[in-house]
C-alpha cells in the first residue's frame, strides 16, 4: 500500500487495486461513512451524481370510457 496523505488524525493509503484505505491516529481502519466523508473532502473520489425522478405519466392513465354506441347495441 502507498501513503498518500498523513495528517494528525488519519492516513490515506491507497491499495494496489487502486481503492483506498484510511486509518485513524490510533492506527485503526476506518470504515463506513466516515471514510467516505473523509475520500471525499481530500477529493479522492467523486459523489455518484443522483438520478432524477422518471415522470408517471404513462402509469396514469385515464382508462378508456365505453362508447355509448356500443352500449346500445349490448341492450337489444
Amino acid at each position: 500500500m502507498k501513503l498518500v496523505k498523513s495528517t494528525a488524525e488519519y492516513s490515506i493509503y491507497q491499495k494496489r487495486n487502486n481503492r483506498y484505505g484510511v486509518k485513524s491516529a490510533a492506527r485503526k481502519w476506518i470504515n463506513g461513512e466516515a471514510k467516505v466523508a473523509i475520500l471525499l473532502a481530500e477529493d479522492l473520489v467523486k459523489a455518484p451524481a443522483t438520478k432524477a425522478p422518471e415522470p408517471e405519466a404513462a402509469a396514469e392513465e385515464a382508462p378508456a370510457e365505453e362508447t355509448p354506441a356500443a352500449d346500445a347495441s349490448e341492450e337489444s
